[in-house]
């Protein structure tokens, strides 16, 4: 997918309802109060160390070209790391909202806007014993924790 169509994506979010139950959709999935659209995925077995941080900086890269281009429309975003969430549910058995509680599971931290009534954020996503990557989006009406 091209930065355009990441936009158009991210656009389409914004503008649809949230589900009432958590599910799959063809963007990503959702919940009550939020959209996570899986905007690229490389579910690959690395062998080789080197190659894995290539394909990292790639989707960093192109992360940070997604956030110049919505900082044009909703300024600088904050940087948002999810460490102490992920600290707070794993250890301390805190009740997280979603899509924070699960985000925190796998994207260390988010380029992250309020635009309108919707809190919007990009973030890579690092997943498993497969290391595997997605550049996910996320609109969400629920507060950061």
């Amino acid at each position: 997918m091209s930065s355009a169509d990441h936009i158009a994506a991210i656009d389409l979010l914004r503008a649809r309802g949230f589900p009432e139950a958590s599910g799959r959709s063809e963007l990503g999935y959702g919940g009550p109060g939020y959209h996570v659209a899986e905007l690229s995925t490389q579910d690959q077995l690395w062998d080789d160390g080197t190659a894995h941080g290539e394909a990292e900086e790639q989707y960093e890269a192109e992360r940070d070209a997604l956030t110049v281009l919505l900082a044009e429309r909703w300024g600088e975003p904050q940087h948002f790391s999810l460490a102490s969430v992920q600290l707070r549910v794993m250890a301390q058995g805190a009740e997280v909202p979603d899509p924070w509680a699960t985000l925190s599971e796998s994207v260390p931290d988010l380029h992250l806007w309020r635009a309108d009534e919707h809190w919007i954020a990009l973030g890579v996503a690092r997943w498993g014993e497969r290391r595997a990557l997605q550049l996910v989006a996320v609109v969400t009406e629920v507060d950061p924790p």
